[in-house]
């Protein structure tokens, strides 16, 4: 059944249309993403689609007694609302209690909410939760998500994912967040000069598909060049000479990247970062960190966020950072570039470390200076990797084309003021980098440009980010906050981090001046004689967690190995001796890699 057809339908702001004769359907089951560059005419498609917005030429047509549910950008509730007036509406409570979905989507989005506190006042993050979980109670055949995982951390954009898919319920969403993309459409739409490209699959087919059309645009514009430069020579020999016609083979998608080496590689940028940093980075050393402004007896509004945390970064180290909101993922990235000092214990820096920090928040910049000014004042030209650029070359690479570049910086938008903050950061040559949710505010072109410069950049990376995709794309293992005041190494990357969350083994951080569960469960006498609550063998507790952290190096030491492993098997693939030999080797590796991580289970199992 057709839900909605778009006929030769324009849309303009100002002199450049956004949407140009665009004519399309969204059927029955349909589960479209869309893609394009900021400011390309994405949300205004969805806002045509759903007749928020009225088309300047065409038609938009509606299948009868459509329920059609819709999340915009921005999050917007009546005066006074409370939770349970946005998402469950009148509904008495046996009712929405007795209702599957409702249940699922309050446990799934906003489970720590009371459902009577007013909306006013509540973070951006706890406002997407409450619009999403608005739209994903009732029962709609239709919907249309706009940037649905702002916002959002891993996961609950999991969770979204799950529920989504789940659903039968036509869907069309607009997001920067290639891997949930992948996981909830089955067709691309790209938004592109005012029309709309269609592709099948998801995003990694749309890439894919994408790559093909334009090797055959390409192949063909050479052949039409070829043709009139052979038209121009027989009209100058007079007699018409016989040409063969030139043969064009279509190979299928997958062979555009047969031969395409890895993104990066990894020895020879540890080589250039241990170079440039020598054997040590960061060295945090029984760190214990403490965060709030503190109450009348200098306490009450502090909260302990690392508690005789241990944990080493070395040169070449690309690290990326998950955990839930507030547990501590931003203030450990200020520890190590020094602007948070520790109650107890030290952070050990390398004395060549160069650390630039991209912070959440756009830095002061002066509105009145021009984009390449701003740039070319840091530097006028970097090497990344074996080539080097100049501060316009990047500039274009980033997205900021030819007049762009002297565009004064108070005119630019948000995600451009991000590419000019990072792409300054860079110019710097730092050799230590981190980055707190690099992707906010990016679109996926932009995204695909950083990775391929950070693909190439010889130093140190820790990344915070909830877009998962573009974790496992730059980062070569993951850490995590799991609540407990520590780093956890996760082996199995954010799955693993997920599977933990699921299972309950990582606990979510109190906020500040709250009481932890065990304070809030003890008993009058434990509150009047803390020390007798006191649990015995303190001690041994300590050097048991010394220990985790010591068979956390042991597995990051041995993942090293097995990746390097993996590399010579690779490059002696015809030399049989050679292979056994290292085989039996990777199979050593692998062994001990198993005992180690059951050594290490154990142990937490003990702790926790």
């Amino acid at each position: 059944m057709n839900l909605i057809n778009l006929e030769s339908v324009a849309k303009s702001y100002g002199p450049k249309p956004l949407l140009d004769g665009v004519s399309l359907g969204l059927d029955e089951g349909d589960r479209v993403g869309v893609v394009g560059r900021n400011g390309g005419g994405k949300s205004t498609l969805v806002s045509v689609i759903a007749r928020e917005t009225e088309p300047d030429a065409g038609r938009v047509t509606h299948a009868r007694g459509l329920r059609l549910g819709l999340l915009a950008q921005r999050d917007e509730f009546p005066e006074g609302a409370t939770v349970r007036s946005v998402v469950l509406g009148d509904r008495a409570e046996h009712e929405w209690a007795g209702d599957v979905r409702a249940r699922d989507v309050l446990g799934g989005l906003i489970p720590d909410l009371d459902l009577d506190a007013p909306v006013a006042g509540m973070s951006g993050g706890e406002r997407r939760r409450v619009a999403l979980a608005r739209l994903l109670v009732p029962d709609t055949d239709l919907l249309l998500l706009d940037e649905p995982t702002n916002h959002l951390d891993i996961e609950a954009i999991d969770w979204l994912a799950r529920h989504l898919k789940g659903r039968r319920v036509a869907l069309l969403v607009v997001t920067h967040d290639r891997w949930f993309l992948d996981a909830v459409t089955d067709r691309t739409w790209e938004v592109v000069d005012g029309r709309v490209e269609r592709y099948e699959g998801g995003y990694s087919a749309y890439v894919l598909a994408k790559a093909e059309r334009a090797r055959i645009a390409a192949a063909t514009e050479a052949k039409r060049q070829n043709l009139l430069r052979k038209e121009l020579a027989w009209l100058r020999r007079g007699p018409q000479a016989r040409t063969s016609k030139p043969k064009f083979r279509v190979e299928a998608a997958q062979a555009l990247i047969a031969d395409e080496p890895p993104p990066r590689d990894s020895v020879e940028l540890t080589r250039f970062a241990t170079a440039r940093l020598g054997k040590t980075v960061y060295d945090v050393e029984d760190v214990t960190v403490e965060v709030g402004e503190g109450g009348p007896d200098g306490r009450g509004a502090r909260r302990t966020v690392f508690d005789g945390m241990t944990w080493r970064v070395g040169p070449g180290d690309r690290i990326g950072l998950v955990g839930v909101n507030g547990s501590g993922k931003s203030t450990l990235l200020r520890l190590l570039d020094g602007s948070v000092a520790p109650v107890s214990g030290k952070v050990v820096r390398g004395k060549t470390v160069q650390v630039a920090h991209l912070t959440q928040n756009l830095e002061e910049l002066d509105p009145s200076r021009r984009v390449l000014e701003s740039v070319e004042e840091i530097r006028r030209r970097i090497t990344v990797g074996k080539r080097e650029w100049t501060a316009s070359q990047l500039l274009e690479r980033l997205g900021f084309q030819g007049d762009r570049q002297w565009t004064p910086i108070g005119d630019l938008s948000g995600g451009e003021r991000r590419r000019l903050q990072l792409l300054r950061l860079l110019m710097g040559e730092p050799n230590v980098l981190l980055m707190d949710e690099p992707t906010n505010d990016l679109d996926i072109e932009t995204l695909t440009e950083v990775e391929d410069l950070l693909d190439g950049w010889p130093g140190t990376l820790i990344v915070v980010s909830h877009d998962r995709y573009f974790l496992e794309r730059v980062t070569d293992h993951v850490v995590a906050l799991l609540g407990d005041g520590r780093v956890s190494l996760l082996p199995g990357g954010v799955d693993e981090y997920l599977e933990r969350r699921a299972a309950g083994t990582a606990s979510k951080p109190a906020r500040p001046g709250a009481a932890s569960p065990d304070r809030a469960a003890a008993t009058p006498a434990e509150k009047v004689a803390p020390a007798q609550a006191k649990p015995k063998g303190g001690g041994r507790h300590w050097k048991a967690r010394k220990e985790l952290d010591r068979l956390e190096r042991r597995l990051e030491k041995l993942a090293g190995q097995e990746a390097e492993l993996h590399e010579q098997l690779a490059a002696h693939a015809t030399d049989y001796s050679k292979l056994q030999e290292l085989d039996a080797r990777l199979k050593e590796i692998q062994a001990e890699t198993a005992r180690v991580e059951e050594e290490w289970l154990m142990l937490a199992e003990d702790i926790g």
